[in-house]
């Protein structure tokens, strides 16, 4: 993890869903994403990721079950504070219980299944989950993605490891 990025963000899944958050604000208003955000001063990704977690879903994540996925990064054409973010994975077990929709203060959690993520015509979804999401929840290995806009439309992603 040699960046210094501002966000984090993660993808929970249970059995073959993943817990989306239809986000109330930019970026990517209006859209299905994981849960994450912005990092506190001195906090470590891991420590922003465990914190975000909690206070979006109310689930509490151990260390020990999160797994680093890689890094995300985009260019100026893409409205956000920041230039990049990490990528975490939390494999919960198949019998986890948490009932959805819920409504929370950032959006709207909802399961759903990593096929309807990653189906190009499921267009309500963060335009760059579907290029990245398959890796990082099949692949032990991390990677860096790079994401390039033309005023905000999503154009090209490249993967490079880490």
């Amino acid at each position: 993890m040699e960046q210094n990025y501002l966000y984090t963000l993660a993808f929970l899944k249970r059995k073959d869903e993943i817990l989306m958050i239809n986000r109330l604000k930019s970026p990517w208003q209006g859209m299905w994403n994981g849960v994450g955000g912005k990092r506190h001063h001195g906090e470590t990704p891991a420590e922003c990721i465990i914190r975000e977690i909690e206070e979006e879903t109310g689930i509490l994540v151990e260390p020990n079950d999160l797994k680093f996925r890689g890094t995300l990064s985009w260019n100026s054409d893409f409205i956000a504070q920041s230039s990049g973010l990490y990528i975490f994975y939390v494999d919960l077990p198949d019998d986890f219980v948490f009932a959805t929709p819920k409504g929370v203060r950032e959006g709207i959690l909802e399961w759903r299944k990593v096929s309807w993520i990653c189906d190009e015509k499921s267009v309500g979804v963060a335009h760059n989950i579907r290029f990245f999401l398959p890796t990082v929840l099949s692949d032990e290995k991390s990677y860096h993605y790079h994401n390039v806009f033309d005023k905000n439309i999503l154009v090209n992603v490249t993967k490079t490891p880490l």
